[in-house]
């Protein structure tokens, strides 16, 4: 028995979970004045291929749902129910109707009731896409090449808009439009084009409310917060950590409040707020540790969990005066990031190198940033992480100037530097 990995993708690409699809199942049959009898049985059946073909009127529903066919939603009928009459060819029945009409159709028109030129699988294709930016990403970070990528795929998505497609459909596509922008914003973020970040998440934030998508929402208020730290505005990264706690997708999902209430700590950490920055990284562990972590979530939110939480409770720790515990918390990170996140790796590296300088240990400190190099090795190093190693420069200078471990580090920082620009 093959599951319905199709149906699967549909309903994840569209936000469905299996009650939620069985809801909107039996309010289109019941719209219709028949009864509504699809339940959570039902759906699992249907994923796990145990039903390969619905009823009629769950057809209707399923097809008027997801704007395509049952076919295409990975279903297929009995044997006995197929039919052997090869289906008419598109042209045959164009010359049949001209033949009969004396008419001849524009080719670049679609006729009056023709039904919607963009469904279910162009969504699938789009959204698809994403997944090989948030791979270079994670392995490479932030690029102009990746921004521009992403923004040809949002522009993409944008024009499938003016293709007739159905309201749902075109909400998806808002959807994947806000997803692709907020990814441009990210890369732009960590490449350090701070004021050209600004301007793709106002985008974003549109497109987001277009698509009436708390997910997407969720994101780009998370990138705002990101954004203002690294802006120094720090009570403004506080009010966009805030909206983010505010979605309706960290509300109803522990794993994007978790992130949300990290984000408040390390900004509450930035005004210098101890109390309120420590309550916030509680209030993040408490939420994570409530995570369905079985649960399938969007690839731009793939790098949070507990190595995440530990780098951000790294950040928190060391900006309110904490270096030794700020030092135990990198090494937590440090054991839990994904070898193929060499991006965060790097970062988190580099704040265990600033916890470690920060309690007076120059040449340990020294020794480990000097890792970061090889990690990002094959690729210039972003710009995010190369302000990063700015600061711990500056910092060893200011705490151990006449050193040769200084002298000797500025030396290779000075050499990677230009070298990876």
């Amino acid at each position: 028995m093959e599951e319905n990995a199709v149906l699967a993708d549909a309903m994840r690409n569209l936000g469905y979970k299996q009650t939620e699809l069985a809801d909107a199942v039996n309010n289109h049959l019941r719209a219709r004045g028949h009864e509504g009898t699809v339940g959570d049985r039902t759906v699992r059946n249907w994923l796990a291929g145990k039903s390969r073909w619905p009823h009629r009127r769950q057809r209707e529903a399923l097809e008027s749902l997801f704007a395509c066919t049952v076919e295409e939603l990975g279903f297929s009928p009995p044997a006995r129910r197929r039919t052997s009459t090869p289906p008419e060819a598109p042209v045959d029945r164009r010359n049949f109707l001209t033949a009969v009409t004396g008419t001849t159709a524009a080719t670049t028109a679609p006729f009056v009731g023709a039904p919607p030129q963009v469904g279910t699988s162009d969504v699938i294709r789009l959204r698809s896409g994403l997944e090989d930016l948030v791979k270079v990403d994670r392995s490479r970070g932030g690029h102009e090449s990746l921004e521009r990528a992403a923004l040809a795929r949002a522009q993409e998505a944008l024009a499938k808009q003016k293709l007739g497609a159905t309201q749902r459909i075109r909400l998806r596509l808002f959807s994947v439009a806000a997803d692709y922008t907020a990814t441009a914003a990210w890369s732009a973020i960590d490449a350090r084009h701070l004021e050209r970040a600004s301007h793709i998440l106002d985008r974003a934030l549109y497109l987001a409310g277009m698509a009436k998508d708390p997910v997407a929402e969720m994101q780009v208020w998370n990138l705002w917060a990101i954004l203002a730290h690294h802006r120094n505005e720090y009570a403004e990264a506080v009010d966009a950590a805030y909206a983010a706690q505010g979605t309706a997708a960290a509300r109803r999902a522990p794993l994007f409040a978790s992130l949300a209430h990290a984000r408040t700590a390390v900004g509450y950490a930035d005004l210098g707020d101890r109390q309120a920055a420590l309550r916030s990284l509680g209030h993040a562990r408490e939420a994570l540790a409530k995570a369905d972590t079985t649960e399938p979530v969007p690839s731009w939110i793939a790098f949070y969990g507990p190595g995440e939480l530990m780098a951000l409770t790294s950040i928190v720790l060391d900006r309110v005066g904490d270096p030794a515990e700020a030092e135990t918390a990198s090494h937590r990170a440090l054991a839990s990031i994904p070898a193929d996140f060499r991006r965060n790796r790097a970062l988190a590296t580099t704040r265990l190198a600033l916890a470690q300088l920060h309690q007076r240990d120059a040449d340990q400190a020294c020794a480990t940033v000097s890792t970061v190099f090889p990690l990002m090795a094959g690729h210039p190093i972003p710009g995010r992480t190369r302000s990063l190693l700015g600061d711990f420069h500056r910092d060893l200078i200011a705490l151990a100037p006449d050193t040769p471990i200084a002298r000797e580090w500025g030396d290779r920082y000075r050499s990677e530097r230009s070298r990876t620009r």
